[in-house]
């Protein structure tokens, strides 16, 4: 059996991989239990609805929920920072805080998202919000 190639994926996962590969953020959304949903699936976790999950842009602000760094050599590119953050919808993703010192990164920290290009791939990552917590 041939082993599966990740940009062949189809599905929820494809459609998030091409939003941010476009610059787009989205989550999906159940629209009979209200709940958002994230990392994108074909079930609705709360209430196992099938058909009515949709896409929409979330507001991408957040809540740093726990952070760690993880230590590099800086020729590896030097320490950087993991960090669970809640958005304001309501799911938890996993991240990186960007513009901050690894260790400067803490929970409870208001947060915004953006999508970056990394090797040619679209990645969320979170800035600190001036004046926030």
């Amino acid at each position: 059996m041939e082993a599966e190639n990740p940009a062949e994926r189809a599905g929820p996962e494809l459609h998030y991989r091409r939003s941010l590969d476009n610059g787009e953020f989205h989550i999906q959304k159940c629209t009979s239990c209200n709940t958002s949903i994230f990392f994108p699936r074909a079930i609705c976790p709360n209430c196992g609805d099938t058909e009515n999950l949709q896409w929409y842009a979330p507001s991408g602000r957040g809540t740093v929920y726990s952070t760690t760094v993880v230590r590099r050599k800086s020729d590896e590119g030097g320490d950087y920072n993991v960090a669970l953050i809640d958005l304001a919808e309501g799911p938890r993703m996993m991240s990186r805080v960007e513009g901050l010192r690894p260790g400067e990164v803490a929970i409870g920290m208001d947060v915004q998202a953006k999508v970056m290009n990394v090797d040619g791939a679209g990645m969320v990552v979170f800035t600190h919000v001036e004046g926030g917590k």
